[in-house]
């Protein structure tokens, strides 16, 4: 039997509340479906730097390289908000994202029937809003040079190639006609500004001729903004850069009711990224307060495009479903008058879920 190498990070805030939970539920998963996992857990983020004075040491390095696959809880402190760049636990993330060569970054939004009324818009806008957003993950703002400033001026460069686009417009494509999709990609750009969106609409026009069965759209990015408040169902697959797609994909998140709910996964040519899309919460750490299912939805993720075990991942988002159907309710998710549990809790829930559903299986 394979044993799984899962580099465990928990990182900062309610990072290690999260994953302490994930791991939980990957554990459940590993007894119903006879898999077998090695963890090693390792710093990130403010954690490292408190430990070894850099945000990504060299034994995190070392170990993801080497990984199955990499289970991250979140990074940011803001005790280091004014730390040097190369302290800041962003850097850690960004460094990171690059040394895995994770360029597609994944984030479904669907809206539980249960939690409708969770979320700021009206039931009637949510009726069959299942998105996801495929945000290019290592170009653009955030990696262009030069960058930084001098005195009252500052510089960022964008910048993006024919062949980044390429291959993140071929994960879009890929994901449109695979199966429970609607065969709809929405390319979310800026061109009438922009050279840089010029180039991408360019490329992804040319990658669509190869997918003839799936339907391309082109969306300026403010156009995009609103639709996916005033009409989310009329989106499938979202492709869009960078720094498009770390904005869209958060405003995407209020959707859900939560962001707390919404799991990511980055992929790449090597080991998978698979993190929860909410930050490090700070002022929840340590309460039992935080909603861990955006964190047991990324191990659903992690066993589906990182371990190839879509069985299981199943397993995981059916146990979160018949949790939330049952009435489970964290802090962020309990409405006037309901009882809200606590974040160990919620985990213990969905883990139980899927090992009773082993046991019925073999009564």
């Amino acid at each position: 039997m394979k044993t799984y190498r899962i580099a465990v990070l928990p990182g900062d805030g309610i990072g290690p509340e999260v994953i302490a939970q994930a791991l939980r539920v990957l554990e459940a998963v590993g007894e119903r479906f006879s898999l077998r996992f090695a963890f090693e857990t390792l710093p990130i983020g403010a954690a490292a730097v408190a430990v070894a004075n850099n945000p990504l040491p060299p034994e995190t390095r070392a170990a993801v390289v080497k990984s199955d696959a990499v289970l991250l809880g979140a990074v940011g402190d803001p005790s280091l908000d004014n730390a040097p760049r190369e302290l800041r636990p962003e850097t850690g993330l960004l460094a990171l994202r690059k040394l895995l060569n994770v360029y597609a970054n994944l984030r479904p939004v669907a809206v539980h029937p249960a939690l409708a009324g969770c979320s700021p818009l009206k039931p009637e806008r949510l009726r069959g809003v299942d998105v996801l957003v495929v945000r290019e993950l290592t170009g653009g703002l955030y990696y262009g040079e030069p960058r930084g400033r001098n005195g009252t001026s500052a510089v960022n460069t964008l910048v993006y190639s024919a062949a980044e686009i390429e291959r993140v417009a071929q994960v879009a494509f890929e994901a449109a006609r695979g199966g429970g999709r609607r065969r709809l990609v929405t390319s979310v750009d800026k061109a009438n500004v922009l050279e840089v969106s010029q180039l991408w609409r360019e490329v992804v026009t040319r990658v669509a001729r190869d997918y003839p069965e799936v339907r391309l759209e082109h969306c300026y990015v403010d156009t995009a903004a609103m639709r996916l408040v005033s009409d989310p169902a009329t989106f499938d697959v979202v492709l869009t850069e960078n720094m498009f797609g770390d904005i869209l994909s958060d405003e995407a998140a209020v959707l859900a009711g939560s962001l707390g709910l919404l799991p990511s996964a980055s992929l790449g040519s090597g080991p998978g990224l698979f993190e929860p899309v909410h930050g490090s919460a700070p002022p929840l750490a340590g309460r039992d307060v935080a909603n861990p299912i955006g964190a047991i939805a990324t191990v659903a993720l992690l066993l589906r495009h990182g371990l190839k075990q879509p069985e299981a991942a199943a397993a995981v988002d059916e146990a979160v479903a018949a949790a939330l159907d049952a009435g489970a309710r964290t802090q962020d998710l309990a409405l006037r008058g309901e009882a809200a549990i606590g974040t160990a809790e919620m985990g213990g829930r969905v883990a139980e879920l899927i090992v009773a559903e082993a046991l019925e299986g073999l009564s």
